[in-house]
């Protein structure tokens, strides 16, 4: 693979690239850059040049604009020969035919059934699952407190990692006993530390796996999401097995890898603003602030990758040139000031509401799993400080370490202490 540096054709302000860095050791200083550099700066991904989006109001014009697709072969790197497979994060562009990586018509064609599936009533019919889980998660938790010897335990991998893993599985019929098997995997793929060789070999373990899962259904339907995929017909045409196994495959990874960063980054705000939790257990500030407050501040995902221009596309003095890909920095937005004001970069449960961030996206491609990720937030945080009123930090918050992942905003552990 060849490693372009140069600066797309008219595009974006002058000056050095935004590096973004695979081993996110300074966030929320990347952060800051980005926001700095303008609308719409020019950025650096492992070698590969390209456009993102740092501003709230330029996000809604772009995310609409049908000259911005997600088709790989719009992308002029890629059609040169100067990206290949062998750039390290292909495997997040080019993961398989899915509602993902398709526009127009196929994109709704490839949506209709996911979103049937997870409408408000729906929602509301798992709820009780959803509380069944995290109860379950919460009296393990404490169990496991008091088995360690300083009480420490860690809320990611006993709490807000499980709780989304279930919820997903349960709607995807998958079978709890390959949780495990399924979080790890994911947890690999994303890691910048994990060879290349080794995240394309994962890629293709999960497309096994639901290629396996897909056949199961089809020979025996139930009630869950991987059945209704497969019975999908939208316009008479039913999703092909590579279409299921890619929606599949590209909603789990959505449907957990979110949620454990909201409840987490949501957790760890509270207890680094004591006078804000007060607030919020006394009643006086509902949970659904701190959801939204949490989204906009300290995104889940911090960089979608990417859309690609058509034609040249005019954003105020700039222009985004045919072929050029554009990244959407959702971290940098949900901090934009024009939009937040002079104080985003705090946290403030009692910034005036609505907050309209736009952390899920807008347009065709918003998150089809927003909702579901709103209510488990909405079920696992007030329950996880009713049972554990006294949680705190185990560590210094300067010592919770990233994960070196480009994409996600998670954490490499949370350590605690649920009684004080």
């Amino acid at each position: 693979m060849n490693c372009p540096h140069a600066a797309a054709r008219g595009a974006a302000s002058s000056g050095a690239p935004v590096v973004i860095d695979p081993l996110v050791q300074d966030l929320d200083g990347e952060t800051a850059r980005l926001r700095d550099a303008g609308p719409l700066a020019r950025i650096e991904l492992l070698g590969v040049p390209a456009l993102t989006v740092t501003r709230h109001a330029l996000a809604r014009q772009l995310l609409v604009d049908p000259r911005l697709v997600k088709d790989l072969e719009a992308w002029g790197l890629w059609q040169r020969g100067e990206v290949t497979h062998e750039w390290p994060l292909i495997g997040m562009i080019d993961a398989g035919r899915s509602m993902f990586t398709v526009d127009g018509a196929e994109h709704r064609r490839l949506r209709t059934k996911t979103s049937q599936a997870l409408t408000p009533r729906r929602l509301e019919e798992i709820r009780p699952d959803i509380e069944k889980f995290t109860e379950e998660l919460l009296d393990a938790l404490d169990e496991q407190s008091g088995r360690s010897e300083n009480g420490v335990v860690d809320l990611k991998s006993l709490f807000a990692q499980p709780l989304p893993m279930r919820v997903v599985g349960m709607l995807m019929g998958v079978d709890e006993a390959e949780h495990p098997m399924l979080m790890k995997r994911y947890k690999a793929f994303f890691s910048m530390l994990t060879p290349h060789e080794e995240r394309l070999a994962l890629l293709a373990e999960l497309d096994v796996f639901y290629a396996a899962l897909v056949q199961e259904r089809k020979a025996r339907p139930t009630d869950d999401l991987t059945s209704a995929l497969i019975l999908a017909e939208e316009g008479g045409e039913p999703l092909t097995e590579e279409e299921v196994v890619g929606n599949l495959k590209a909603m789990v990874a959505a449907g957990h890898e979110t949620t454990i960063g909201l409840i987490l980054n949501a957790v760890r705000a509270l207890l680094t603003h004591p006078d804000q939790l007060r607030r919020v257990l006394d009643g006086e500030i509902p949970w659904e602030t701190v959801i939204e407050e949490t989204l906009r501040w300290d995104t889940p995902t911090t960089h979608l990758l990417m859309r690609f221009a058509t034609q040249d596309i005019q954003v105020g003095d700039e222009v985004i040139a045919k072929g050029e890909g554009v990244v959407i920095s959702y971290r940098a937005i949900g901090r934009d000031t024009e939009q937040h004001g002079a104080d985003a970069d705090a946290f403030d449960i009692t910034r005036p509401a609505p907050i309209r961030h736009m952390t899920f996206g807008h347009g065709p491609h918003i998150c089809p799993g927003a909702a579901l990720s709103r209510v488990e937030a909405a079920v696992a945080l007030p329950a996880l400080f009713a049972r554990f009123p006294a949680l705190r930090a185990a560590v210094p918050d300067e010592e919770v370490r990233k994960l070196p992942v480009m994409t996600q905003n998670d954490m490499e552990a949370f350590p605690v202490l649920l009684h004080g």
